[in-house]
């Protein structure tokens, strides 16, 4: 029997919302097992599940008066457990418990004060002085309140804002409160597990150890299985993870494609092969990804380019392996959510990853992911559960495309030196400045911009480098750092000074939403 199916849990019915996972994530975070299923498959799931002691309902980009796209079973407000509806999930109560919903003449995107209007178990300490700010996100809203329902608060533009049926043990809120913008947001899905659903604690990062080493070694059987490393922290705690699940049926292949970091090839190496004693290929096919993305500046054709010639290495040295069927790779949730939708809803693709839609769509081997439902924070927890050490697990995020997407434009080895250095440069300082952990991914990009300058007298006419450094609890949402004076002059002379090439520093200063972390 699974670990998972002796576990109470709460049950996150997924009807679209880019942060189906995030509500996912605050639920582990407060120690409760939960599970996500789409909405299309709700009945066949529930029909066999006994230990489901409480629901969600998430949001998603539908509506819910429009019948033909939108087929909800109400049987699962028939269960008997304590309901919570999510925005678009908060519209679909209302609506199946007699309520209406319609088109906001004024649309809430973004911070909105909500006042209170009615105690409730569910908003517990959550409102200072009767209000609190919050984060919206619809173009619809409840017009009508259901038979028994009670109002708990409102804002300006969305009168039944939080609404309940204690009776029935139903909750809706039109909200997001699990997004970091909500103030105290966690509180109410932590009044909703433990005073509503009455659950205790079961669930942390050596349960989710135990879960994954399962899942890989059921999935697995007696095949083999290489790993793509690339020796950030999403890969390097999968490969730690199939070592402890498959040992020695594990062989990690590293492909410098000529786009990583200064000396990364040699650190790889040393930590894996020499520290860790696991199965090392070194592949050096920096002359094979540099021809074929020769005069490539489209981002999308560049991360598909590089998604394909990965996947012809891996299978080119799996065929030298006696019995590999299976590719492990350290695909993370926000990766799928940019690139496409995780249970066939319709989210909106941001652009490929190069392990998701960068991938060819015939493959020879089977895909493993068992980080693939996971945030960042969540990985690094696994990897200090999993024996990694802090200097690994501290990294910050660095794409699989590398430095391709971090050069707009086309790619020559001459932009490649000078970005390698300049990213040198500021990742050094940063750490020589206490400031490198206070930083959620910071990096340099070479931008395909060349602009006058004057050294020595001498005019110049060379690239220029911007540098991003960003906050950020998940990668979901990011915001830019904040240096002193002192350290952007000191690190623009740095640059300049050092890297023949670079003749100007700019800083990007754009969140996320609406930029992404990464330029391409």
């Amino acid at each position: 029997m699974r670990l998972e199916d002796t576990l109470n849990k709460i049950l996150i019915v997924d009807f679209g919302s880019q942060f189906t996972q995030l509500i996912a994530r605050k639920i582990r975070e407060l120690g409760i097992y939960c599970e996500i299923v789409s909405h299309k498959k709700i009945e066949k799931f529930t029909k066999f599940e006994k230990n489901i002691k409480g629901i969600v309902l998430s949001g998603g980009p539908l509506n819910v008066y429009e019948s033909k796209k939108v087929k909800f079973n109400n049987k699962i407000l028939k269960l008997g457990v304590p309901v919570l509806g999510i925005c678009f999930g908060h519209q679909i109560i209302s609506k199946a418990m007699g309520g209406s919903v319609r088109s906001s003449k004024h649309r809430e995107f973004g911070l909105a004060e909500v006042k209170e209007s009615k105690k409730s178990k569910l908003t517990k300490n959550f409102f200072s002085k009767g209000k609190n700010n919050v984060w919206m996100s619809h173009a619809d809203q409840v017009t009508k309140l259901p038979k028994n329902f009670k109002i708990i608060a409102q804002s300006i533009n969305s009168k039944m804002c939080i609404i309940e049926n204690v009776e029935k043990k139903m909750f809706g809120i039109q909200f997001h409160p699990e997004v970091s913008h909500t103030i105290k947001g966690k509180l109410i899905l932590k009044n909703f597990i433990f005073s509503i659903c009455k659950l205790t604690k079961n669930w942390s990062s050596r349960d989710q150890k135990k879960k994954l080493i399962n899942e890989v070694r059921n999935s697995v059987g007696n095949s083999k299985v290489i790993c793509a490393l690339s020796g950030g922290v999403d890969s390097s705690v999968v490969a730690k993870l199939l070592s402890n699940a498959i040992g020695k049926k594990l062989t990690c292949i590293f492909v410098n494609t000529g786009l990583l970091r200064k000396d990364e090839e040699k650190q790889v190496v040393n930590t894996f092969k020499k520290r860790f004693k696991i199965n090392l290929i070194y592949v050096n096919a920096e002359n094979l990804f540099l021809s074929k993305l020769k005069n490539v500046s489209d981002p999308e054709k560049k991360r598909k380019i590089i998604g394909n010639l990965f996947i012809k290495i891996f299978e080119k040295y799996a065929n030298k392996i006696e019995n590999v069927k299976f590719l492990a790779q350290g695909t993370l949730y926000p990766d799928l959510i940019e690139s496409k939708s995780v249970t066939g809803s319709q989210t909106s693709k941001i652009k490929s990853h190069h392990n998701v839609g960068g991938l060819p769509k015939k493959m020879k081997l089977k895909l493993i992911e068992p980080l693939k439902y996971l945030f960042k924070d969540e990985v690094r927890k696994l990897g200090l559960e999993l024996g990694l050490s802090n200097e690994i697990i501290s990294r910050h995020p660095f794409p699989g495309p590398g430095l391709a997407i971090r050069m707009p434009g086309i790619i020559t080895k001459e932009k490649i030196k000078i970005l390698k250095e300049a990213d040198n440069y500021f990742i050094k300082s940063l750490k020589d400045n206490n400031l490198y952990d206070k930083i959620w991914q910071a990096y340099a990009a070479l931008l395909p911009v060349k602009t006058v300058g004057v050294m020595g007298d001498n005019r110049t006419y060379e690239y220029l480098c911007l540098l991003r450094a960003i906050t950020s609890e998940d990668g979901m949402t990011a915001d830019f750092f904040q240096f002193n004076k002192s350290f952007m002059q000191s690190i623009s002379n740095q640059i300049v000074n050092n890297i023949r090439g670079i003749n100007r520093v700019v800083y990007d200063v754009t969140s996320k939403p609406p930029s992404t972390i990464e330029l391409e």
